[in-house]
């Protein structure tokens, strides 16, 4: 990742929080503590950070502090090419007619390149996917009541009569902070909520995770391993993941990545 690439995420991500840990900058970055130290230093030295100790916090903090989770504007810099085959494996689960929910995510929201083709009903808490399904496809799209979070560019409400109790959906499909033995782990509290509220309404479960966030864990346990149906990862998984999904006696389909993007994954 080039180093204007890592600046432009380290700046976003302390105004997100009130402090950035070295490696919450690392796991964003996928470099070295010691590059993360460097790049830090400069920013500090340059007036648009403030270096602490074990991290970095910006110099004018918001006023508003939105929800535990990172921004989509660094989320879509993340593992590209992996997202881009999860997704079109995603859309090839499911037929015209379907009702669908997708939650909010940048692994998710490339569903809606292969879902301009469909013709489903979407019920989605995502504003970027239901502003591209309205404008380039012709399913039918369906939110819910709530207030925009803008750095997620997501639709959250902390009440229950949001609208989602009243749509039915053969499959959700969401992305996560984390997956471990425990289960599907998010950042926060009204994601939870929310995220739960969704996963009541549909039959199947299908968790999109590239292959990093089973390293990835959170102190918020959103839903049991016995609660998914299906995992969609990429190739970079390891056997004993693999193993682990297995014995929960999870669906696994490891997506193919485009001969395209996987020749881009080797130059960078």
């Amino acid at each position: 990742m080039l180093e204007t690439e890592r600046h432009r995420i380290i700046l976003s991500a302390v105004q997100e929080r009130p402090v950035v840990t070295v490696a919450d900058l690392c796991a964003l970055t996928g470099v070295s503590e010691a590059t993360i130290r460097r790049d830090i230093g400069q920013l500090h030295l340059a007036k648009k950070l403030r270096r602490v100790r074990g991290g970095a916090e910006a110099i004018a903090p918001p006023q508003f502090v939105g929800i535990n989770a990172r921004p989509f504007a660094v989320n879509q810099t993340l593992h590209i090419a992996e997202k881009r085959a999860i997704a079109q494996a995603a859309v090839d689960l499911c037929e015209d007619g379907d009702a669908i929910i997708i939650n909010g995510g940048t692994t998710t929201f490339q569903m809606v390149h292969p879902l301009a083709t469909k013709r489903m009903q979407v019920f989605t808490n995502s504003f970027p996917i239901a502003e591209h399904l309205l404008k380039q496809s012709k399913n039918t799209v369906l939110l819910p009541a709530g207030a925009i979070y803008r750095e997620q560019n997501i639709i959250l409400s902390p009440f229950d009569a949001d609208g989602s109790s009243h749509f039915y959906a053969k499959r959700m499909f969401m992305g996560c902070r984390g997956l471990g033995p425990l289960g599907l782990m998010e950042g926060d509290p009204l994601l939870v909520q929310a995220e739960q509220k969704l996963i009541g309404q549909a039959d199947e479960l299908v968790v999109l995770a590239d292959s990093s966030k089973f390293h990835q864990r959170s102190s918020l346990l959103l839903c049991p391993l016995n609660r998914i149906h299906t995992v969609i990862t990429d190739d970079g998984i390891e056997d004993r993941t693999a193993s682990m999904l297995e014995a929960a006696d999870i669906r696994l389909i490891v997506a193919e990545i485009a001969a395209s993007d996987r020749q881009k994954r080797a130059e960078e």
